[in-house]
Protein backbone atom coordinates (compact mmCIF):
# COMPACT_ATOMS: atom_id res chain seq x y z
CA UNK A 1 0.00 0.00 0.00
CA UNK A 2 1.32 3.15 -1.08
CA UNK A 3 1.01 6.02 1.35
CA UNK A 4 2.90 8.98 0.31
CA UNK A 5 2.96 10.18 -3.32
CA UNK A 6 6.37 11.66 -3.52
CA UNK A 7 9.39 9.82 -5.31
CA UNK A 8 11.51 10.34 -2.74
CA UNK A 9 9.40 10.21 0.01
CA UNK A 10 7.47 6.96 -0.60
CA UNK A 11 6.39 4.76 2.09
CA UNK A 12 5.32 1.19 2.09
CA UNK A 13 4.08 -1.39 4.21
CA UNK A 14 5.57 -4.58 4.22
CA UNK A 15 3.33 -7.12 5.52
CA UNK A 16 3.91 -11.49 6.50
CA UNK A 17 1.47 -13.41 4.19
CA UNK A 18 -0.33 -14.08 7.53
CA UNK A 19 -0.89 -10.77 8.78
CA UNK A 20 0.71 -11.00 11.88
CA UNK A 21 3.36 -8.91 11.31
CA UNK A 22 3.33 -5.29 9.55
CA UNK A 23 6.56 -3.17 9.43
CA UNK A 24 6.90 0.26 7.61
CA UNK A 25 10.02 1.91 6.49
CA UNK A 26 10.63 5.69 7.30
CA UNK A 27 11.06 8.02 5.36
CA UNK A 28 12.14 12.13 6.48
CA UNK A 29 8.55 12.35 6.96
CA UNK A 30 6.80 9.44 8.28
CA UNK A 31 8.14 7.37 11.17
CA UNK A 32 9.06 3.59 10.61
CA UNK A 33 6.29 1.34 12.19
CA UNK A 34 6.81 -2.12 13.35
CA UNK A 35 4.39 -4.33 14.05
CA UNK A 36 3.90 -7.87 15.05
CA UNK A 37 1.18 -9.65 16.76
CA UNK A 38 3.24 -13.22 17.55
CA UNK A 39 5.68 -11.18 19.91
CA UNK A 40 2.99 -8.75 21.44
CA UNK A 41 5.75 -5.68 20.29
CA UNK A 42 4.71 -2.08 18.45
CA UNK A 43 7.02 0.36 17.61
CA UNK A 44 7.12 4.02 16.14
CA UNK A 45 10.59 6.02 15.52
CA UNK A 46 11.38 8.80 14.16
CA UNK A 47 9.65 11.40 12.31
CA UNK A 48 5.94 11.51 11.70
CA UNK A 49 5.08 14.79 9.60
CA UNK A 50 2.56 13.58 6.76
CA UNK A 51 1.11 15.72 4.23
CA UNK A 52 -2.43 13.19 5.33
CA UNK A 53 -2.25 12.26 8.63
CA UNK A 54 -5.29 10.46 8.79
CA UNK A 55 -5.21 8.24 5.84
CA UNK A 56 -1.54 7.76 6.78
CA UNK A 57 -2.36 6.07 10.42
CA UNK A 58 -5.44 4.58 9.21
CA UNK A 59 -3.92 1.01 8.74
CA UNK A 60 -1.91 1.21 11.63
CA UNK A 61 -5.28 2.05 13.77
CA UNK A 62 -6.87 -1.02 12.03
CA UNK A 63 -3.77 -3.31 12.83
CA UNK A 64 -4.17 -2.38 16.71
CA UNK A 65 -7.29 -2.42 16.65
CA UNK A 66 -7.42 -6.16 15.48
CA UNK A 67 -4.42 -7.09 17.98
CA UNK A 68 -6.53 -5.18 20.68
CA UNK A 69 -9.11 -8.08 20.33
CA UNK A 70 -6.50 -10.95 21.57
CA UNK A 71 -3.75 -8.98 22.54
CA UNK A 72 -0.69 -10.84 23.66
CA UNK A 73 0.41 -11.19 27.49
CA UNK A 74 3.10 -8.56 27.70
CA UNK A 75 2.40 -6.19 25.09
CA UNK A 76 5.59 -4.41 24.76
CA UNK A 77 4.78 -0.79 23.17
CA UNK A 78 7.68 1.37 22.39
CA UNK A 79 7.78 5.35 21.10
CA UNK A 80 10.87 6.81 19.60
CA UNK A 81 10.22 10.22 17.86
CA UNK A 82 12.20 12.72 16.85
CA UNK A 83 9.88 14.72 15.93
CA UNK A 84 5.80 15.14 15.12
CA UNK A 85 3.32 17.44 13.84
CA UNK A 86 -0.05 18.45 15.26
CA UNK A 87 -2.05 16.13 12.79
CA UNK A 88 0.28 13.57 13.76
CA UNK A 89 -0.32 14.19 17.72
CA UNK A 90 -4.16 13.81 17.36
CA UNK A 91 -2.99 10.44 15.64
CA UNK A 92 -1.21 9.00 18.02
CA UNK A 93 -3.69 10.11 20.88
CA UNK A 94 -6.34 7.99 18.88
CA UNK A 95 -3.71 5.13 18.74
CA UNK A 96 -3.60 5.04 22.56
CA UNK A 97 -6.87 4.86 22.75
CA UNK A 98 -7.06 2.03 21.21
CA UNK A 99 -4.26 0.86 23.60
CA UNK A 100 -6.28 1.35 26.16
CA UNK A 101 -8.69 -1.72 25.48
CA UNK A 102 -4.55 -3.36 25.03
CA UNK A 103 -4.45 -2.50 28.61
CA UNK A 104 -8.32 -3.89 29.44
CA UNK A 105 -7.10 -7.40 28.53
CA UNK A 106 -2.87 -7.10 29.33
CA UNK A 107 -1.88 -6.50 32.69
CA UNK A 108 1.19 -6.87 32.23
CA UNK A 109 1.41 -3.76 29.13
CA UNK A 110 4.66 -2.17 29.14
CA UNK A 111 4.51 1.23 27.52
CA UNK A 112 8.49 3.11 26.55
CA UNK A 113 8.88 6.76 25.76
CA UNK A 114 12.08 7.16 24.10
CA UNK A 115 13.38 10.84 23.79
CA UNK A 116 16.76 12.49 23.30
CA UNK A 117 18.32 13.34 26.58
CA UNK A 118 18.09 17.05 26.55
CA UNK A 119 14.71 17.30 24.13
CA UNK A 120 12.27 18.35 27.21
CA UNK A 121 9.82 19.34 24.61
CA UNK A 122 9.71 15.62 23.35
CA UNK A 123 9.35 14.11 27.08
CA UNK A 124 6.44 16.56 28.00
CA UNK A 125 4.49 15.11 25.18
CA UNK A 126 5.00 11.95 26.20
CA UNK A 127 4.13 13.23 29.60
CA UNK A 128 1.08 14.90 28.03
CA UNK A 129 0.50 11.74 26.16
CA UNK A 130 0.47 9.80 29.38
CA UNK A 131 -1.58 11.77 31.40
CA UNK A 132 -4.37 12.46 28.85
CA UNK A 133 -4.53 8.56 27.66
CA UNK A 134 -4.73 7.66 31.62
CA UNK A 135 -2.15 4.94 30.61
CA UNK A 136 1.66 4.23 32.70
CA UNK A 137 4.51 5.38 30.82
CA UNK A 138 8.20 4.49 31.20
CA UNK A 139 10.56 7.82 30.33
CA UNK A 140 13.62 6.54 29.15
CA UNK A 141 16.17 9.29 27.64
CA UNK A 142 18.84 8.85 25.30
CA UNK A 143 22.04 10.29 23.85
Amino acid sequence: MEISTKQENKAVFEQEPTGNALFLRGTSETPEVILNKDKGYIKFSGRSLPEDAKSFYKKIQDWISSYAEKPKKGTKIIFVFEYFNTASSKMILEILDIIKIIESKDEKLTIEWHYLEDDEDMLEAGEDFADIADLKFSFISYE
